[in-house]
């Protein structure tokens, strides 16, 4: 069975000089990877004094998304990927627009996950709701396809439309691991990410996801799926752990190198190196080829 096998960009330890950005993003192309999945932070809080710290402050880098991927489409050959964007506390018209130019300015390369986040502080921050997120993170779905579709929707009363719109509507892959979660991804998503690894809480997850889909008169097996693993130190282990994921249905898996004491982004592309042998990844010639699908041994 083969999968898409990408990286999780680097947040915390990739720094913010563009020409190491540039570096990271056109190395990991070039070993054969797939894609590139970014996290989204827009703020994080700085902790009150003797309060048990979270997993990510104010201190922590993390560069917007939708921006980044901008850049990172005129650079490399790489599926774009946020993984994922908190869409409930944006505005999702403005997406919508934001989507639809990086889908264009790449060739179609954006893949958009979206999920409803955690981080009540940043959503207050923001301006924006908290406790209905999950049921406006619908809304703005239906919204976001409409806009990318079609020349005019309806929208607080008057006829709005966006223009340019991407040559196909954007991908939308949901992440989330609770039951109302598993339903929206179910009813309405292009694919998921989830959170649980292979084994039986996977199956769970994925069996209430099926039920979901069927419920919707949707086909569950064209629902995308990608998996996420930490790089072991025995990069067979990670391959093994990757042909772990396929065996489970996934369509993709992105391999995350942050918080491995690595001390550089060299020892983070060395790393994937060596994983990119392990798995015989090449990259695609010419420069317009799809990305690269790997077998997992």
């Amino acid at each position: 069975m083969t999968i898409r096998v990408g990286a999780v960009l680097p947040q915390r330890e990739l720094g913010t000089d563009p020409a190491v950005v540039r570096h990271y993003l056109t190395t990991l192309d070039d070993l054969g990877f797939a894609h590139v999945l970014a996290y989204e932070h827009v703020l994080g809080e700085r902790p009150a004094p003797g309060a048990e710290p979270g997993p990510y402050d104010a201190g922590n880098d993390y560069h917007e998304p939708l921006v980044l991927l901008g850049f990172a489409a005129a650079v490399c050959r790489l599926e774009l990927v946020t993984g994922v964007l908190v869409l409930p506390q944006r505005q999702a018209p403005l997406v919508a627009k934001q989507a639809a130019e990086v889908s264009l300015l790449s060739g179609g390369r954006l893949r958009l996950g979206v999920g409803v986040g955690w981080n009540r502080a940043e959503y207050d921050a923001l301006g924006a709701s908290f406790g209905d997120r999950g049921r406006r993170l619908d809304d703005q779905v239906r919204l976001l396809r409409a806009l990318w579709s079609e020349p005019r929707v309806e929208l607080g009363g008057r006829e709005v439309g966006l223009s340019p719109r991407p040559a196909a509507p954007v991908p939308i892959w949901f992440g989330g691991s609770s039951p109302a979660a598993y339903d929206r991804i179910g009813r309405l998503g292009d694919g998921w990410l989830p959170q649980v690894q292979p084994g039986p809480d996977l199956d769970a997850a994925r069996a209430l996801v099926d039920r979901a889909a069927e419920s919707a008169g949707r086909d569950p097996a064209a629902l995308g799926m990608e998996g996420r693993l930490v790089l072991d130190d025995d990069v067979h282990r990670t391959a093994d752990a990757i042909g772990a994921w396929a065996a489970a249905g996934a369509t993709h898996v992105s391999v995350d190198t942050m918080s491995r004491g690595l001390r550089s982004v060299d020892d983070h592309l060395a790393a994937l190196a060596g994983l990119a042998r392990a798995l015989g990844l090449r990259a695609g010639s010419p420069r317009e080829a799809a990305p690269t699908t790997a077998r997992a041994s």
